[in-house]
């Protein structure tokens, strides 16, 4: 158990069923709700499911209120790859879209972050930040260093998503120490509007939470877009270093700890 609040439990997958449930949540946010696809998704028992899982450790928040069984309780999801159990799979599911180099050849300490997703009824409130939290003790338990993923855009129409694409690339790239490139062949340029064309309220807007949270904490963006037509998505790639974030950030990031 990592955490525990009210009706509310955070704790890591420890069994198939409990990946099972994981794999539904995402099947009903991923697939449902955002007609993404993929080769192994199963329809039949609605789950979003690839060869990874097996592999990652998968951070869930249940609502204990919400019924008996995990798959009814489970409400928020965070899959997660160290460094160090990467070996086991050969890659990073980034390196589908991003040319990881510069942050492998770091020699510091790395965690992949994906398929982060919340349940309709619990977005805007209290679950994310559990999520954030249980992510926090999880980082400082293995001592991570440098945290990566991919985050979403809805949709693959880039001239809708210029601006926004625009303001990250002109206000978060990330340092060169650590801007991965989206792969050749699938970079997406985001330097698609000069900055002082761009209208950054709206634009701002347009940025989905999870990217914006992962700014205030002192996230940077990849260099390049890639868009995901199986899931309907256009991708960008954050970066978080530790070491970076300020005292603010790093108290609401860790907790103190």
């Amino acid at each position: 158990m990592l955490a525990a609040t009210d009706t509310f439990d955070l704790r890591l997958a420890q069994t198939e069923e409990d990946i099972r449930a994981a794999q539904h949540l995402r099947y009903q946010v991923f697939v449902k709700e955002l007609g993404g696809q993929g080769d192994l998704v199963d329809h039949d028992a609605e789950l979003e499911q690839d060869e990874y899982d097996p592999h990652f450790d998968h951070l869930m928040l249940l609502d204990t209120a919400r019924g008996e069984t995990v798959r009814d309780q489970i409400v928020g999801v965070y899959r997660l790859l160290r460094d160090d159990m990467m070996p086991r799979v050969g890659r990073y599911y980034t390196e589908g879209e991003y040319d990881l180099s510069v942050l492998k050849d770091s020699g510091r300490k790395l965690l992949e972050l994906g398929r982060s997703c919340l349940h309709p009824d619990y977005r805007g409130g209290a679950a994310m930040y559990l999520l954030w939290n249980g992510l926090a003790d999880y980082v400082n338990r293995h001592g991570v260093e440098i945290l990566f993923g991919t985050a979403s855009f809805h949709g693959t129409d880039i001239e809708v998503l210029q601006e926004s694409l625009s303001l990250l690339y002109h206000r978060h790239l990330a340092p060169e120490n650590l801007r991965v490139r989206a792969v050749a062949g699938h970079f997406q340029d985001m330097n698609l509007v000069p900055e002082a064309d761009i209208n950054r309220v709206a634009a701002m807007r347009q940025v989905p939470a999870l990217i914006k949270g992962y700014l205030r904490l002192g996230g940077f963006i990849g260099d390049g877009a890639f868009v995901d037509h199986d899931f309907n998505t256009t991708d960008v790639c954050l970066v978080m270093d530790t070491e970076k974030l300020n005292a603010t950030q790093r108290s609401i990031y860790t907790r103190g700890t």
